[in-house]
């Protein structure tokens, strides 16, 4: 695989500004990144970079309808130096957009890749959002000499209908491949941060408005929409089946933090629900459980400096 730094907007399509472009005028002072292009399995992976070289790598690995901008303020928060490394999927952000549906496991193939080119020997720190921490725990199963310490943020597995069937699924996916599907735009960057606090109130206006311009992207006629693929909005044909992914978690040999919110969708899915939550719970074998206060789902946004000291005193510099 080989390297290069980002220079001209990807002619193919419209680009997420990188977050170590020149800053709003009324904007924070963030920890600067870098992004550079990586081949990956026959298509080019942005990454995002920050802290020295030379410092305990972490692997930051964001969620759905998301990209590596979102960590930003846990990153901020963090206390030491690490080399934060944090690849934009397939279909996200800076990453080659398919413009067709989308494979799961691909993403369990492009994090090994990517792990190959960044560090391809000894166990890694992995941490994981949402369908970040999806990818990474089952990863950490299906290769558990390669995981050190797993971090997985308010995600433990699916609750998929009672209602669902293949049949429907697969007659659905059919359906969505007639047209292209396409995701809600918005008047220009503000309007897209309005958007975002109307959807999450605990956002302040700093935050919003740095998500709208470093996960948001302008089309040519200026309207702005999330910098994700439309394709990831066309539900898998396939059933989820939280056994199978469990039985990955039990392969699972690395320290794993489990960090909920609490207003999250582990709290939703499984809070009236004691006893599955504390089955999926237990296929980790070295656990450490931690609620997050006064967050939501995107907990890195909402609480970034307990998110960032508890992933600290987890990670530890001196660690794998």
């Amino acid at each position: 695989m080989d390297t290069a730094p980002i220079l001209p907007e990807n002619a193919a399509r419209r680009m997420a500004a990188p977050a170590s472009s020149t800053a709003h005028a009324s904007a924070p002072a963030h920890k600067p990144s870098v992004t550079e292009q990586v081949a990956v399995r026959g298509l080019r992976y942005s990454v995002r970079r920050w802290g020295p070289a030379d410092a305990p790598q972490v692997f930051l690995l964001h969620g759905w309808m998301d990209s590596s901008p979102t960590f930003q303020f846990v990153v901020d928060a963090l206390r030491r130096d690490w080399q934060l490394i944090a690849p934009d999927w397939r279909g996200f952000g800076g990453s080659t957009w398919l413009g067709h549906s989308y494979w799961f496991p691909d993403y369990y193939a492009d994090l090994e890749a990517l792990l190959a080119h960044y560090a391809p020997t000894g166990p890694v720190r992995l941490v994981g959002h949402s369908m970040g921490a999806a990818v990474a725990g089952v990863y950490a199963g299906l290769r558990p000499e390669r995981v050190g310490r797993l971090a997985m943020l308010d995600f433990l597995g699916l609750k998929p209908p009672a209602d669902a069937q293949s049949p429907a699924l697969l007659r659905k996916w059919l359906d969505a491949q007639a047209a292209a599907p396409r995701l809600p735009t918005h008047a220009d960057h503000a309007a897209f941060a309005r958007r975002l606090c109307a959807v999450n109130p605990r956002l302040t206006p700093a935050r919003a408005d740095f998500l709208a311009r470093h996960v948001g992207c302008a089309g040519a006629d200026g309207r702005v929409e999330m910098a994700c693929d439309p394709w990831h909005k066309v539900p898998s044909p396939f059933m989820y089946r939280i056994e199978d992914v469990m039985a990955c978690w039990r392969q699972v040999s690395a320290p794993t933090l489990l960090l909920l919110a609490e207003h999250g969708y582990v709290t939703e899915r499984f809070g009236d629900d004691p006893a599955e939550l504390q089955r999926r719970l237990d296929c980790f074998a070295d656990r450490r459980v931690l609620t997050i206060a006064d967050a939501g789902h995107n907990l890195q946004h909402d609480q970034p400096a307990q998110v960032a000291a508890a992933l600290e005193a987890f990670l530890d510099a001196e660690a794998t």
